[in-house]
């Protein structure tokens, strides 16, 4: 009853992730820092926060009473709007009796509690799913069962953990008999889905008939013989699978140590031990205690061994034991310290999620091989840069050996297997709420998930429209960052890149960048080799001759690819140009500049879009203009609303002047030109909202604006900042990219007479991706005008 009450539960304590300790070395120094972790602050990992608001009397009168009756009259009258009007439809409970907690053993209920709140912390991470950790003193099967089911109104799911066998075979059992709801030992089948996406892979690769193939199991417990069954599904011959406990190998006619569980797995064998039945074994899985294989057993296997040791933490052999023997083995362990880890992580999160979309009443055999192959197939498919980045770049991150499955950073793993497991529920006829449409769900998945940034980025890239191809230049064409950035656009498909430099080390590094295949058709342009180099040439001296050009040096710099790739867009030979990674952004801009030149009387500015978790925000100018004038602060006001309407398809920005003053408080000259600069960017642009001057708090917190300053032209917080000079605007940015967890997109020239995108020497490969999208809008949007005037030209 208590539990129905709370809202939902958020993660907290971020400041270790990304630390790797090895577990052969467990010093106190981790010891500390782990205890640290899980104390300070707030103790524990989970808070539980409210998902409605209650800071009035009207709000608490509807989340309580009187208001709270009305919902549950509604589901007294019918239980299925429980999902409707509670919680229960995302909340999971992960529940245990602590008798076998991760290696430690049978350390009790409350002793396990860290390890319970450990998997909410995941399931909200990885899934977005709500849980309530729950430590039940019930040592028997009975009173396991008879805890559980009477808790079995408040969840939509129920999350068994940490369960000793064989009593948690039973528990599983009576409890997916007696509730319509999904319930899943993760210490079973976890383990066995993750396994069995890892070793169908290996089999892949190591070309072997899964119908023929010898496996040999160390361990009989609850994991062990989950994965076994999960093994035979997949197709291994039961005559072909081999399984040790302590006592040996467990074969027909055995009488010491077994139980009804384990004789299902007996075999006709003459091996009596594990050395006996690892000879000419094509894989070993180890789901037992550390150390139990040794490299002689290793030696005697079949050619291509597959070796999955995933006793954790200590495996049962360690990889550079293995590669001591054997330089032919494929080897997993449960450990993130080796390739291939076999981690729960990938499983349970996302195949409860998809069991919770569809309401399945039970998450059924098929429900678990759909997530086998889901994960099977997504190792085979190019990994993103982000998670790279998340795990280093001493891992190998392609198919094969080394990557048999995706990593639990990868955030496509939740649109790969929940959907799959939700189809699979559709299809076996366990699903209650089946889902119309797969394709959408996966998309909302990834949304649910997404950050403020990412739902940006996807919104800029659907922008990009698939059909009409703009052609961008790349100045850096041998950069590895530009190559691998260059890469998934041409698999994305929205641009079309050309490469600039010389053709022969931009060739060189895509050999070296494995990038060969791929990139061999794109076009690279050497400046100095094409066609319209001499009258390029030709133009920028005779535009630059007064200015103290001559041209032979005119022929010398259009040789250099920012220049030449910059004649490229002014000529509209190419749609935009990306440069900036191999210099700074003073020397790019110089460039670029004295080639495309300013637009009129309008100096350039430059305009960064900070995305955070709630808004977004165009701030200007940031990387141009020092110190700029009345005149030029309200042009550069009135472009950013153009680029604004661009990017956010949405009219009437709101505008604000910063200052530190408010509305006339101060006369200093600083403030006297705020408000000109206001006063003239409002007689240019008379349909938008803008006001100033103004504070940053006001002019980003509306409940301040309307409480303080009712008289505003701004009907709600500001969507652009214009700041008094650079060195604010830089400040800013910077700060709040920094301690607000923005995200910042640009710098973006304005006017947007050219296309170019400078990015910055740093930049990522994800950074080049987004400004060469930003370029293709701009490119796109410039295009638009001109189509219409040619197709009022036709019509006349």
């Amino acid at each position: 009853a208590l539990f129905s009450s709370f809202g939902k539960i958020n993660l907290i304590n971020k400041s270790t992730e990304g630390i790797t300790v090895s577990a052969n070395n467990k010093s106190d120094e981790f010891k500390k820092m782990a205890l640290d972790y899980h104390q300070r602050g707030r103790p524990g990992k989970l808070e539980v926060n409210p998902t409605k608001p209650c800071v009035t009397s009207q709000d608490l009168s509807l989340a309580y009473t009187p208001g709270v009756a009305e919902p549950c009259l509604e589901i007294a009258e019918n239980p299925e709007k429980a999902y409707q009007y509670t919680m229960k439809g995302n909340l999971v409970a992960v529940i245990s009796n602590g008798s076998a907690v991760l290696g430690l053993g049978n350390i009790g209920p409350l002793a396990g509690k860290p390890v319970m709140e450990g998997k909410a912390v995941l399931f909200k991470r990885f899934a977005d799913i709500d849980v309530f950790d729950i430590e039940i003193d019930a040592p028997t099967v009975e009173e396991m069962v008879n805890t559980v089911k009477a808790l079995g109104p408040t969840f939509g799911g129920i999350n068994l953990e940490d369960i000793k066998a064989p009593e948690c075979f039973e528990v599983e059992k009576q409890l997916i008999e007696q509730l319509n709801i999904p319930v899943f030992h993760d210490d079973q089948h976890g383990t066995a889905i993750i396994a069995a996406a890892a070793f169908i892979n290996a089999i892949e690769i190591t070309k072997r008939d899964i119908k023929k193939v010898k496996v040999v199991f160390s361990g009989a417990g609850a994991a062990a013989m989950a994965c076994a069954k999960l093994f035979f599904s997949l197709g291994i011959k039961k005559e072909n699978l081999i399984m040790c406990d302590t006592k040996g190998t467990i074969y027909k006619g055995r009488k010491e140590g077994m139980n009804q569980y384990k004789e299902f797995f007996e075999v006709d064998t003459k091996a009596r031990t594990l050395g006996d039945a690892m000879k000419e074994a094509d894989a070993f899985i180890g789901v037992s205690s550390r150390g139990v294989l040794t490299g002689e057993m290793v030696k005697t296997m079949a050619k291509n061994p597959i070796i999955f040791a995933m006793a954790n933490p200590y495996p049962e052999i360690y990889p550079d034991e293995v590669a001591a023997v054997r330089d032919d083995a494929i080897m997993a362990t449960g450990r993130s310290d080796f390739p291939n880890q076999v981690n729960n992580v990938l499983g349970f999160p996302f195949i409860f999620r998809g069991s919770l979309d569809v309401r399945a009443s039970k998450i059924n055999d098929a429900m678990k091989l759909a997530a086998v192959h889901a994960l099977a197939n997504l190792a085979k498919e190019e990994v993103p840069e982000e998670v790279k980045n998340a795990y280093g770049s001493d891992q190998e991150f392609k198919f094969g050996p080394k990557y048999l499955i995706p990593k639990p950073f990868d955030r496509r793993v939740l649109t790969r297997v929940a959907p799959a497991v939700a189809k699979a529920a559709m299809e076996s006829g366990v699903a209650q709420n089946p889902i119309k449409d797969l394709e959408k769900y996966a998309e909302e998945l990834e949304q649910r998930l997404s950050s403020n940034q990412m739902n940006f980025v996807r919104s800029l890239r659907n922008r990009l429209k698939k059909g009409i191809t703009p052609t961008i230049a790349f100045a850096e064409g041998s950069n590895s960052r530009v190559l691998r950035a260059v890469s998934l656009l041409v698999e994305d498909g929205r641009v079309r890149p050309i490469l600039l430099g010389k053709k022969k080390l931009i060739k060189k590094a895509m050999e070296k960048e494995g990038l060969l295949p791929q990139l061999d058709d794109i076009e690279i342009i050497t400046p100095a080799k094409h066609e319209a180099y001499s009258d390029f040439s030709q133009q920028f001296f005779e535009e630059r001759q007064r200015k103290g050009m001559t041209y032979p040096y005119a022929r010398d710099l259009m040789s250099k690819e920012n220049y030449f790739g910059s004649m490229l867009v002014k000529k509209k030979i190419v749609d935009g140009l990306v440069t900036g990674t191999s210099n700074s952004y003073p020397e790019c801009f110089r460039s670029v500049m004295q080639v495309v030149g300013n637009t009129g009387h309008i100096k350039r500015s430059g305009v960064i879009i900070l995305v955070l978790k709630n808004r977004v925000l165009f701030l200007t100018d940031c990387t141009l203009q020092i110190n700029p004038s009345a005149e030029e602060m309200a042009q550069m006001a009135c472009e950013t609303a153009k680029l604004y309407e661009v990017f956010m398809n949405k009219k009437n920005p709101r505008i604000a002047f910063l200052s530190f003053s408010n509305f006339g408080s101060s006369n200093t000259a600083d403030s006297v030109k705020i408000q000109k600069a206001m006063k003239l960017a409002r007689e240019q642009r008379p349909d938008l909202q803008m006001d100033g001057e103004m504070q940053a708090d006001v002019a980003v917190n509306f409940d301040i604006l309307k409480k303080m300053f009712s008289f505003s032209h701004l009907e709600g917080p500001a969507d652009i900042l214009v700041f008094p000079n650079l060195s604010s605007a830089n400040i800013a940015y910077k700060l709040l990219a920094q301690l607000a967890e923005g995200h910042a997109f640009g710098p973006l020239v304005v006017p947007l007479e050219h296309p170019i995108g400078i990015v910055q020497r740093t930049s990522s490969i994800t950074e080049i991706v987004n400004m060469t999208t930003l370029t293709g809008i701009i490119s796109q949007m410039m295009k638009a005008p001109e189509e219409g005037k040619q197709k009022e030209g036709n019509k006349s």
